[in-house]
């Protein structure tokens, strides 16, 4: 496992508008190697503009290897306050690189799931970019209300798409863990983007599936409206994933907005 940042932070950022359109991000990343595994895949990135948790596959020396190499690649985007898809692109496609010397030595290969947001300008007015490949997921809470901003790349969610199973069979199917979409295996990496608005009193999850496979989206929503700071709300969740079976790593990064 590899984290990089400051597992808990406070900036202010300012944005080319002076004065209406400054505020403060918050953050606090947690991880833990679970009850059933014996090394802890997972990595994380929580350098300003970019938050980002990445859950690696292949084994021992493979999956933590390729986790850690697109955190790496996505924390040297730091020292600006905003950032685009462009520059984001171009550090995952310099991760896989750094990957696919590690795949070739592996039988199996190796890859990584990767998702977050990022500070970006549109119109000259801040938003979260957010970004994915893979299952990890992005959830927003806002006004009492859990969204999931991501769609999992995976078997099982394109069953769900299909209207062949629910979303609630999806959570116990056989196939839960086969994604489709990875960061490795010599395949050009493809996020998918989308925006969200950067709002007062708003409050992000990037997680690794440790979490979600632990968690419903209930109680996802019930640590997030409890907590009052990211540092208590990452503990609250990493402990309920590990009281309800840590069958897998589970890393969290709560990032909290205000003006």
């Amino acid at each position: 496992m590899t984290q990089i940042g400051d597992s808990t932070g406070r900036i202010r950022v300012t944005g080319p508008l002076a004065g209406d359109t400054d505020f403060t991000v918050s953050w606090c990343a947690l991880t833990d190697v679970g009850k059933k595994r014996k090394v802890n895949e997972d990595s994380v990135a929580a350098v300003p503009p970019i938050f980002a948790v990445a859950d690696g596959m292949g084994g021992h020396e493979a999956g933590d290897i390729a986790s850690a190499a697109v955190v790496t690649r996505l924390s040297e985007v730091q020292g600006e306050s905003f950032t685009s898809a462009d520059i984001i692109d171009g550090a995952l496609s310099l991760a896989l690189a750094d990957i696919d010397v590690v795949g070739d030595a592996n039988v199996l290969g190796t890859g990584t799931t990767v998702t977050g947001v990022a500070l970006t300008l549109v119109d000259d007015l801040p938003r979260w970019a957010v970004f994915n490949i893979g299952d990890s997921r992005v959830y927003q809470y806002l006004e009492g209300a859990l969204e999931r901003v991501t769609v999992d790349h995976s078997v099982v969610q394109e069953l769900v798409d299909a209207g062949l199973i629910t979303a609630e069979q999806a959570e116990t199917h056989p196939d839960s863990n086969i994604i489709t979409r990875a960061v490795g295996f010599h395949e050009k990496p493809v996020p998918d983007y989308s925006l969200l608005d950067v709002l007062d009193g708003q409050r992000i999850l990037v997680c690794s599936d440790g979490l979600t496979k632990e968690l419903t989206d209930h109680g996802i929503a019930h640590f997030l409206e409890q907590s009052s700071t990211p540092d208590v709300a990452a503990a609250g969740l990493v402990d309920a994933a590990l009281a309800n079976g840590g069958r897998d790593n589970v890393t969290v990064l709560v990032i909290d907005v205000s003006r």
